[in-house]
C-alpha cells in the first residue's frame, strides 16, 4: 500500500532546497511518494571524488567476485562444499553491491538525493536480504569447517550433495522470507515525513517516518535480532569445538589457520560494522557526526564484497594454485 496524499509540514535545511524543488516537479507527473536521502548532502563538495572512488570500488568488487566464481566453476578440484559456499558468498556479495552502488553512483553524477517510494522499498529488500544471507552463509561455512576438522572421517557422509543443496537454498530463502514479512509490515504504515538520514534506504529509517504505531515492526525487528544472535551463537559454538580440536595436533592447527582464519576475519568485520549501524540507527543522534555515520553505515556494503574474495583467494592454497594454473594456461596460449 503506497502512502496516500497527506499534507505535512517538514522543515528542511537550505541545503535540501534543490531536492524539494525536484520533488515538487516530479510530483506533478506522479502521485507516488518520494524520499530525500539526506546523507548525500555531505558529499556535495567532493561528489566527483566520491563518484570516482565508488565507481572503481564497484568495478573491483565485480571483478574479484566474478573471477573467484569462474575459478571455482571451471576447476573441478574446487567442487567441494567449502568452495561452493565460498562461491555462494561471492554471488551474494555481487547481489548486495549491485543493490547499493548503481543508485548512489546515479545520485552522485546527477547531483540528486531523491528516490521514489517503490525504488526505496526495492533497495531495502535487496540490501537486507544481502545482510541476512551473508550471515546465514557464514553460519553454514562455520558448520562445514566444524564437520571437516572435528569429524573428518564422517565429513563426506554428513556433507552430502543433498545437504549441501539444502544449506545453499536456506541461505537465500530463509532471509528472503524474513525480509518480505518485514516489508509487508512497513508498506502498510502511513508516513508523515520524507527525509532519510542515510545515503541509501533502510527499513528502520522508513518505519521511523510513520505517523502511526509501529509496534509490530518493532516486534519483527527483535525477532530478526534473535535470529541473528542464534546464528552467531552457532558460529561461536562451532569455533569453540574447532579450536579445541586444533590444539591437539599441528596438522589441525595448520588447517585451522588456512581455512578458518579467513572465515573469522570476514565474520568479525561484517558483524562489527552491522552492529554499529544497528545501534546508531536506533539510539544514535540523527544530526551529529553524520559523515562518520554514513561511512560506517555503508562499510558492510563496500568492504566485505571487495575483500572476501581477496582474503580467501590469498589464504586458500587450492585457490592460489588454480589461479596460477589458469594464468599459466593463458600465457602458454599467447606464446
Amino acid at each position: 500500500m503506497v502512502p496516500g496524499k497527506r499534507k505535512t509540514v517538514i522543515k528542511e535545511k537550505p541545503s535540501l532546497r534543490h531536492c524539494q524543488l525536484k520533488t515538487a516537479r516530479m510530483e506533478k507527473f506522479s502521485s507516488e511518494m518520494f524520499f530525500i536521502l539526506a546523507g548525500l548532502n555531505e558529499t556535495r563538495g567532493d561528489k566527483n571524488i566520491y563518484f570516482g572512488f565508488s565507481f572503481v570500488s564497484y568495478l573491483c568488487t565485480l571483478f574479484v567476485n566474478l573471477s573467484l566464481i569462474l575459478i571455482i566453476i571451471t576447476e573441478k578440484i574446487l567442487h567441494e562444499p567449502m568452495f561452493i559456499f565460498l562461491c555462494n558468498l561471492c554471488v551474494n556479495d555481487i547481489y548486495g553491491a549491485t543493490g547499493f552502488y548503481p543508485k548512489i553512483l546515479l545520485d552522485l553524477i546527477s547531483n540528486s538525493c531523491i528516490i521514489s517510494y517503490s525504488a526505496c522499498i526495492l533497495q531495502v529488500c535487496v540490501v537486507h536480504v544481502y545482510i541476512l544471507s551473508e550471515l546465514t552463509n557464514l553460519t553454514a561455512m562455520a558448520y562445514d569447517r566444524y564437520v571437516a576438522i572435528c569429524k573428518p572421517l564422517e565429513y563426506h557422509s554428513i556433507m552430502t550433495p543433498q545437504r549441501l543443496r539444502s544449506l545453499i537454498l536456506t541461505t537465500w530463502f530463509f532471509p528472503l522470507s524474513q525480509i518480505l514479512m518485514g516489508l509487508y509490515l512497513t508498506v502498510r504504515l502511513p508516513l508523515c515525513g520524507i527525509r532519510i538520514e542515510k545515503v541509501y534506504c533502510s527499513n528502520w529509517d522508513i518505519v521511523r517516518l510513520s505517523c502511526s504505531d509501529y509496534f509490530l515492526n518493532n516486534l519483527h525487528a527483535y525477532s530478526l535480532i534473535v535470529s541473528c544472535l542464534i546464528q552467531f551463537g552457532m558460529i561461536v559454538v562451532s569455533y569453540s569445538h574447532i579450536i579445541r580440536a586444533s590444539i591437539r595436533s599441528r596438522a589441525e592447527q595448520k588447517k585451522f589457520m588456512e581455512t578458518c582464519l579467513p572465515h573469522l576475519l570476514t565474520l568479525m568485520n561484517f558483524i562489527l560494522s552491522l552492529l554499529f549501524d544497528f545501534m546508531y540507527a536506533r539510539y544514535g543522534s540523527s544530526s551529529s557526526l553524520l559523515p562518520l555515520r554514513n561511512v560506517l553505515s555503508v562499510e558492510y556494503l563496500i568492504v566485505p564484497p571487495l575483500l572476501n574474495p581477496l582474503i580467501y583467494g590469498l589464504k586458500l592454497k587450492q585457490i592460489r594454485r588454480s589461479v596460477w594454473r589458469l594464468l599459466y594456461r593463458k600465457v602458454s596460449v599467447l606464446t
